[in-house]
């Protein structure tokens, strides 16, 4: 099997540590060699509960998490993961169903890779997670938009003073609306400027919208701000937001 790589990214995200779950040992050890081989630290674990114990021990900059896992799966590892930590998932699947796959993004997984999968593209589907989740400067000024508060460098978004809890996605995601308030954008155009995607699955966007949208609105299922535009895709409402933060003084 021919191993190299291409090049790296100009982005220094080299050298970080990244913790993989996986319990079939060839897969194990193909992806394990690539992601030493691109200059990553690399814990492995064959079960769910390890992961666990690994994660809080190691505190890995990104999780690769198969979806089936002995004793504990990889939707509850993730599920797990997410009630104390923000970090970047990949979740892997040889699942083909779409609800299968949405249920990992549901859970809180960034990201998500369909086996069989080319270990290469792995290899740049986390350098690309990583590029985001792990940059700690920004050239850009705070954004203020009616309540909302985004901090670049910080990776932090407050709304009345209050941080929000937000993945790496659900961030990106509101960073990119914050910044362009009122302007509607398609699925596909979501899916290039967020994730860094030219071609992808939408029902990644859909998930993370449906997600952003329980950390922000009222009631998501009604939502004021993040408004579905039909037959396009989906607007932040800075008017809404702004008679949202009047009515809380």
């Amino acid at each position: 099997m021919n191993r190299s790589l291409p090049p790296q990214d100009t982005a220094d995200v080299g050298n970080r540590r990244i913790l993989l779950v996986e319990d079939e040992q060839i897969i194990a050890g193909v992806v394990r060699d690539y992601l030493l081989q691109a200059g990553f630290q690399v814990d492995l674990a064959k079960d769910g509960f390890t992961a666990l114990e690994l994660a809080a021990a190691r505190q890995p900059d990104l999780v690769i998490l198969d979806r089936m896992l002995p004793g504990l799966d990889g939707v509850e590892v993730c599920r797990r993961l997410r009630k104390t930590t923000s970090v970047p998932v990949i979740m892997l699947t040889a699942l083909g169903t779409e609800d299968d796959r949405i249920l990992g993004l549901e859970v809180g997984a960034d990201d998500y890779i369909t086996k069989p999968f080319s270990p290469r593209e792995l290899v740049l589907r986390v350098r690309s997670v990583l590029r985001r989740s792990l940059q700690e400067f920004s050239p850009e000024p705070p954004v203020e938009v009616a309540g909302f508060v985004l901090d670049p460098g910080a990776r932090m978004v407050t709304r009345h003073g209050v941080q929000l809890s937000l993945t790496a996605r659900e961030f990106d995601l509101l960073a990119f609306l914050l910044r362009h308030p009122n302007q509607a954008f398609s699925r596909e155009d979501l899916i290039k400027a967020v994730w860094g995607w030219d071609f992808g699955d939408l029902s990644t966007v859909t998930v993370h919208v449906r997600r952003l949208r329980e950390k922000i609105e009222e009631d998501p299922r009604h939502p004021d701000l993040l408004k579905t535009v039909w037959g396009v895709g989906y607007r932040l409402d800075v008017h809404a937001l702004s008679e949202a933060a009047d009515a809380s003084q």
